[in-house]
């Protein structure tokens, strides 16, 4: 009776068979796993025999022997072991006993290896042979090349026929030992240009395990052509890994990858890494398939790796410690002294941090307490900042017996962090600098620029005016303005802007605005007062930067307005509830050149005409063209007409909504309707 039936009696459906295939494959795969540890076991012990009739030694000491040799060439000890044993075969027709028989044995009816008639094959030995296979371990069926076009039959026959030479036997060797060894393993033979560029290889021994996409195995890949079986593999890491090793001899193994295979009608993903090794001018090469927990081998490598950390165990019962190779290297300490034990580890430490320690290893020892300790310790490159976790694992009476911890390196973060501490100490330190600066800076722009508390009246006119310092940042800036009566009874008004901010711009200004109003006491033109500040720019050595200005002189008899700038924004007039700025006459910034060009315009105001002459913090905003700025001003000015005293305020509020950045400074000049 089938168990189907009965399957269904008891659950109710129909088995899936999917599943059971999948579990069916993984267990044949871990038993071909178990089959290949056995089989290099073996091989181990039949090696550590033959140390023991080649030297005399006993088992144990022939063991170590062999491991250390493996040791010392960067070998597996299955790898060494297949070398001792090879070395052991003698060439074709030398009788021999021991481990070398059963290669010869083997060797014994093999049918000849595959390959072309150039004669490569008759230098291989049987004891080549068993040097080539200590170098092989696994392969996967995804690099393998696919079968040739021509049959078996035909390729073994030319094989046959250039093996005449006294090479077939040799050959033949080779595929035998090939042919016993567990894995998938490829001996490939480059096959050179004239020039001696390698063009591609030729398979010259494959193990029984080793599949090609077809399904052919073992032997009947003998004699393929890996680029006529798979051409793009000339272009990735693994043919570059192959020439190099090559080329130097250094062994090359991959990165992990993960392919799909067909297991019971379904697929799975497993992950291979592929090695590389020179022998004779050849390559081995072999294919391990990781299981689960060379996976998570490689994934703890990787955190410590990432992390700057190492694990390590100390037993409090029997005193063994055990570390990870990167806690030797994050100590600084020579792996071949072995780990510390517990209660040594504050000798690492510099005598600062080692009673913190101390103190933390005795309170796991003695209670079981957990401990995270920063310290340092000191290398030949300067301090390491190091931490320190454990944690104690106490027995069924609650007494500590094991303590499991990691050390981590925090050198480069402690580093940041005290490029951080210094960095904000420097600027607490630069802020309160600039917190005074901007004090006396503010103080000596009140006493140099005192703000009238109401209106002036000069020349018939009335002048409010307005000076609202920026709301971000700490410096004060060079904006000043002047609004003075001329001794012949004009009205003299000033408005400009320093380039910069504190003490510097202030000074600057102070200058300029002192001059300025001395030279048009004494009678000079406003073009001819430009001229002469921007030569006081240039060539003060009190005086540094740029600066705008606008001047302007009201003749209250004929109600003319004569005015000129320097790189100065236009004075915007408000007439009949319309408001326009005026043209600009030209006018360079002071301190931009030493030939400037300043010339003079005019303007007739009328009765109920309103003047604005203000700095570039009135209109300017972050990301915003200065046209829109000044669009903005003459809608709210049109807006805003209101005649009676204090008027600004309600404009320069609808205008400086939110955070100043820059200082503001109006002269708001109103023509009256009668005559004062």
């Amino acid at each position: 009776m089938s168990s189907e039936p009965t399957y269904r009696a008891k659950t109710g459906a129909a088995p899936d068979r999917a599943a059971l295939a999948k579990v069916v494959a993984r267990q044949r795969a871990e038993l071909d796993r178990l089959r290949d540890e056995a089989a290099a076991s073996a091989v181990v012990e039949r090696a550590t025999g033959a140390l023991m009739a080649l030297t005399g030694r006993g088992a144990e000491a022939a063991h170590e022997e062999l491991l250390r040799r493996a040791k010392a060439a960067g070998r597996t000890p299955a790898e060494e072991a297949w070398l001792t044993l090879g070395a052991l075969v003698p060439p074709p027709g030398q009788a021999c006993d021991g481990p070398a028989t059963a290669s010869a044995t083997a060797a014994q009816g093999a049918a000849p290896a595959e390959g072309n008639a150039t004669g490569h094959e008759a230098a291989v030995t049987p004891a080549t042979a068993a040097r080539g296979v200590a170098l092989a371990q696994e392969a996967t069926p995804s690099q393998e090349a696919t079968p040739a076009q021509e049959p078996a039959a035909v390729r073994e026959s030319a094989v046959d026929a250039g093996g005449e030479a006294g090479g077939s036997v040799g050959t033949a060797a080779v595929q035998a030992l090939f042919d016993a060894l567990p894995g998938m393993t490829l001996l490939l033979s480059p096959l050179r240009s004239a020039t001696g560029a390698v063009e591609d290889f030729r398979i010259d021994a494959a193990t029984p395990q080793a599949v090609d996409p077809a399904g052919r195995r073992g032997r009947e890949l003998v004699g393929l052509r890996i680029l006529e079986c798979r051409p793009t593999v000339a272009g990735e890491p693994l043919w570059q890994g192959w020439l190099h090793t090559l080329d130097t001899g250094e062994p090359y193994t991959s990165e992990p990858y993960v392919r799909l295979e067909s297991v019971g009608g379904g697929q799975e993903p497993a992950t291979y890494s592929v090695r590389a090794a020179r022998l004779d001018g050849r390559l081995v090469v072999t294919w391990r398939r990781q299981d689960a927990s060379d996976r998570q081998e490689q994934l703890l490598a990787d955190l410590q790796r990432l992390g700057h950390l190492g694990w390590a165990t100390w037993n409090l019962v029997t005193g063994e410690a055990t570390w990870s190779a990167q806690v030797y290297a994050l100590c600084d300490r020579d792996p071949g002294r072995g780990p510390l034990r517990l209660e040594e580890l504050a000798d690492l430490a510099v005598p600062e941090d080692g009673p913190a320690l101390a103190r933390a290893v005795r309170e796991i020892r003695a209670e079981g307490k957990q401990f995270d300790v920063p310290f340092r310790i000191r290398t030949a490159a300067g301090d390491k900042h190091l931490r320190a976790v454990a944690e104690a694992e106490p027995d069924a009476a609650g007494r500590p017996v094991q303590v499991h911890g990691f050390v981590q390196d925090l050198t480069a973060q402690r580093s940041a962090e005290l490029a951080l501490l210094e960095s904000e100490q420097a600027m607490v330190a630069q802020h309160g600098i600039l917190q005074a600066e901007r004090m006396i800076a503010g103080r000596l722009q009140h006493a140099l620029l005192p703000l009238p508390r109401r209106p002036l009246r000069l020349a018939g006119l009335r002048v409010d005016l307005a000076y609202l310092p920026a709301q971000s940042g700490i410096h004060v800036g060079g904006d000043w303005f002047s609004a003075i009566e001329l001794p012949d009874g004009d009205a003299l008004f000033v408005v400009g802007d320093v380039a910069g901010h504190g003490m510097d711009a202030v000074a600057t200004m102070a200058q300029l605005r002192f001059t300025a109003k001395g030279m048009l006491f004494t009678g000079s033109s406003l073009t001819g007062a430009l001229t002469r500040l921007n030569t006081l720019l240039l060539h003060s050595r009190d005086t540094r930067g740029t600066a705008t200005l606008v001047l302007a002189r009201y003749d209250p008899e004929r109600r003319r307005l004569a005015w000129a700038q320097a790189g100065h924004l236009p004075p915007l007039l408000l007439r009949g509830g319309e408001a326009r700025f005026l043209d600009r006459p030209r006018g360079v910034l002071l301190g931009a050149t030493d030939t400037p060009v300043y010339e003079e315009a005019e303007c007739l105001l009328e009765p109920g005409d309103r003047l604005l002459l203000y700095t570039d913090g009135l209109v300017e905003r972050p990301g915003e063209s200065i046209e829109l700025g000044l669009e903005r001003l003459a809608r709210a000015t049109a807006a805003h007409r209101s005649d009676a005293p204090g008027s600004l305020g309600p404009l320069l509020a609808a205008l400086l909504e939110g955070e100043r950045r820059d200082d503001v400074c109006v002269l708001d000049v109103r023509v009256p309707t009668e005559p004062a």
